[in-house]
């Protein structure tokens, strides 16, 4: 008999890396099991996961949402509604009740492409975010809009849809979010990188000349670019796409006959609604209507993100806009393959985008927690961009949205020597270091791509006791640059 070996399995898989879930954090885990023993000897008390974007981690502990746990235990068990009637305001029994009479049992499948009554919720939502006046089909067709375990199945989906032979290429914003590599590799295409600029006042900025150059130079290789990735607010930079830019991206879009592939998943997490109201996130459908652009643009969210935080119930939906119905014939045949997605994530999907208005007995509190969670975000960003700014060799560029801080690090010869000697990029040592030192767990820049010789690490604005956290960071560093310079 054979055995099974990893050259006996589908090639492209041994291409696939996905930082964020990588080398890091399987080290922090091992620490983790460790700190489980009395008598361990590590150097710290507990390992503090930044490298993801998970708020209700345990370690980071970002409360949930009253308002989505209660329409979720109804959901699940809907004799509480009789049993502890008082325990749940009028609204959440309206809303449990209106939902079950349209689902059932959530132990059922569903429709393919979601319950089709929360897809109307989603088009309501869509067009009531971009302030469309009219009847909401309108702008948004419900049946255009595919319901999904989370942001992530959305996108995988739509790149395995698109990527029909090696030659085809998808543009890709560099630093990006590892999804999009590892989906490319595992479905054979190629990266087409282009990179975002940075300055210490404007932060991070798109550049549309240097797309432009990137198509020009894929197509000069033999590669055929097939479609645009756009995060907005950015992933890891925090970045948000100012209009002017935006109309630009579409029209590079129609020049090309690209899909624009819309990951606006941060779309709720605007620090700036805090520190400069002036700062708003605007969809590219918003834009992609006002232009009256005929560009196939497909818009991913999530309820992993923003303020719900809900990353494990795989919530999240995206929307088709200018795609045939041919082709979204096509997509709900392969969404239909794996027959419905998680139907407590379609209901969390629900609480996205219908959420407690005001003057409903949901509303007080749903505003207070929500609030508190954009202040602490926002403060915890400041705090941390000041103090990482202060640092020899740091800078930490402005972060108005996400969840995340992507400090670039000078990292001295004598440490880039010392890492290539172990097999290791220099910022993946910086961040194995810190690991090892104070139980933080980090993600290297080059997990996400950046410019040869830069060095960066992205960590996450969701860690409570942010003074101490970062006095671990600062002493940290400062030990690095005495050990190997600046």
């Amino acid at each position: 008999m054979q055995p099974l070996t990893p050259a006996s399995l589908n090639p492209a898989i041994l291409n696939v890396e996905y930082a964020v879930r990588g080398e890091l954090a399987i080290k922090a885990e091992e620490y983790r099991n460790q700190l489980k023993n009395p008598d361990h000897e590590l150097p710290f008390d507990r390992v503090i996961s930044s490298n993801i974007g998970n708020p209700q981690q345990k370690g980071l502990d970002q409360p949930p949402i009253t308002f989505v746990r209660q329409i979720a235990a109804l959901m699940e068990y809907p004799a509480l509604a009789t049993l502890a009637p008082t325990a749940f305001p009028s609204d959440v029994l309206a809303r449990a009740a209106e939902l079950q009479s349209e689902i059932g049992s959530i132990g059922a499948y569903s429709h393919s492409q979601g319950v089709p009554y929360i897809r109307h919720s989603v088009a309501k939502f869509i067009a009531e975010r971009d302030g469309f006046t009219g009847h909401y089909a309108e702008y948004s067709d419900p049946n255009a809009i595919f319901l999904t375990a989370g942001a992530s199945a959305g996108v995988s989906l739509l790149l395995s849809m698109l990527i029909a032979s090696k030659n085809d290429g998808i543009l890709i914003p560099i630093p990006q979010y590892p999804l999009y590599t590892a989906a490319i590799a595992q479905f054979e295409g190629k990266p087409i990188p282009y990179y975002l600029s940075s300055s210490t006042s404007a932060g991070w900025q798109t550049s549309v000349p240097d797309i432009r150059e990137a198509i020009a130079k894929a197509k000069k290789e033999g590669t055929n670019p097939k479609a645009l990735v756009v995060i907005n607010p950015g992933n890891p930079t925090g970045s948000v796409l100012d209009r002017s830019t935006m109309d630009d991206l579409v029209k590079v879009c129609e020049e090309h006959s690209l899909v624009l592939l819309a990951d606006e998943v941060y779309q709720d997490n605007l620090h700036a609604r805090v520190d400069d109201p002036s700062v708003s996130f605007t969809s590219l459908k918003k834009v992609t209507h006002a232009l009256q652009s005929p560009i196939p643009l497909i818009s991913f969210h999530s309820t992993s993100k923003g303020v719900l935080g809900e990353c494990g119930r795989r919530g999240g939906y995206f929307e088709c806009t200018n795609i045939s119905p041919e082709v979204r014939a096509l997509i709900y045949k392969m969404v239909s393959v794996g027959l419905c997605p998680p139907l407590q994530g379609q209901i969390a999907v629900d609480t996205l985008v219908r959420p407690p208005k005001q003057g409903e007995p949901s509303y007080a509190l749903w505003k207070e927690e929500t609030g508190t969670i954009h202040k602490a975000l926002a403060s915890r960003t400041s705090t941390m961009t000041t103090r990482l700014n202060a640092l020899p060799g740091v800078k930490c560029y402005p972060s108005p949205g996400a969840l995340y801080l992507f400090p670039e690090i000078t990292l001295s010869e004598k440490a880039v020597k010392a890492a290539k000697e172990k097999g290791k990029a220099a910022d993946a040592l910086y961040a194995l270091e810190l690991l090892d030192e104070t139980g933080i767990c980090v993600v290297p820049g080059s997990g996400f791509g950046q410019k040869e010789g830069v060095w960066h690490y992205r960590l996450t604005c969701l860690c409570p006791g942010v003074d101490e956290y970062v006095g671990k960071l600062e002493k940290f560093h400062k030990g690095w640059v005495e050990k190997y310079g600046v």
